[in-house]
């Protein structure tokens, strides 16, 4: 009888694990958007996901957070591959593909620990519309720009631990034949941004320079604990300065022909 009864509480187990392990394995792709809209505060959302947790597709859309009205979509989504990988010890894998943007797959790294989490960015290069980024709310959805945004990387990390951030490595985004429909300049220029960290300090910086342009844009600023702060300006290049009037009063504070650029 005794046996009897253990046999059948072996097999409620086994059930059990039969039944987890399926739900692991064959978790529906939406689970990743439920993740991903509360890691971002529903800034980035998955619609539409198809397949499951581990190997999907669904459509990246970014808006100004949850109740925000303003959405935009990724043309032709994305695509993911999750499984086992190491970093510094065993990590989740992630190789992202978006059909429109990235010639090569982007491959991420999660290691999760205790009081915090790693999350490690193999080099990568991709080409993103910079229409998306009207879908983030203020200031994107007023200046509505236009033009090709180019973000690429030799690797980078970032450390979460306790609540702080720490980065490691380069980061670069350049917007090239940028406009906007606040201003009849087209096109305003293009612009790099570079944020650049090391191992061995809490602080990253940031750089803001011109490539070439009508609008002159320049600034510089530093990454502490997870909190931005910016300092730059904008102007007008010679002859320029007219028609460029109504775009300085909106992206800044003026101060004489220049417009001041303050965040933090």
């Amino acid at each position: 009888m005794a046996t009897g009864t253990r046999s059948r509480r072996w097999a409620w187990w086994g059930a059990a694990i039969g039944l987890l392990l399926a739900l692991l394995f064959f978790a529906p792709a939406r689970w990743l958007n439920l993740a991903l809209f509360q890691a971002t505060q529903g800034q980035l959302q998955l619609v539409n996901a198809r397949g499951t947790l581990w190997n999907g597709r669904g459509d990246l859309v970014l808006s100004g957070g949850e109740g925000s009205r303003g959405q935009t979509a990724l043309p032709q989504g994305i695509r993911w591959k999750l499984g086992p990988g190491w970093s510094r010890g065993p990590a989740l894998r992630a190789k992202l593909t978006s059909p429109c943007c990235t010639e090569q797959p982007v491959t991420l790294r999660l290691r999760p620990r205790w009081g915090g989490a790693d999350v490690k960015l193999d080099a990568f290069n991709s080409r993103w519309p910079a229409a998306i980024l009207i879908g983030l709310g203020t200031p994107w959805n007023t200046l509505y720009p236009d033009g090709r945004l180019q973000i690429q990387s030799p690797g980078f990390s970032i450390a979460w631990t306790s609540g702080r951030i720490r980065m490691e490595g380069r980061l670069q985004a350049q917007v090239q034949d940028l406009s906007t429909r606040v201003s009849t300049v087209r096109p305003l220029g293009s612009y790099q941004i570079e944020l650049q960290a090391r191992a061995d300090s809490d602080e990253a910086s940031l750089e803001l320079k011109t490539l070439e342009g009508k609008l002159l844009l320049q600034g510089q600023g530093q990454w502490v604990g997870g909190r931005l702060r910016f300092r730059g300006e904008a102007s007008a290049a010679p002859g320029h300065e007219a028609a460029l009037i109504n775009l300085l009063n909106i992206i800044g504070i003026r101060d004489g022909a220049r417009s001041v650029l303050a965040f933090g």
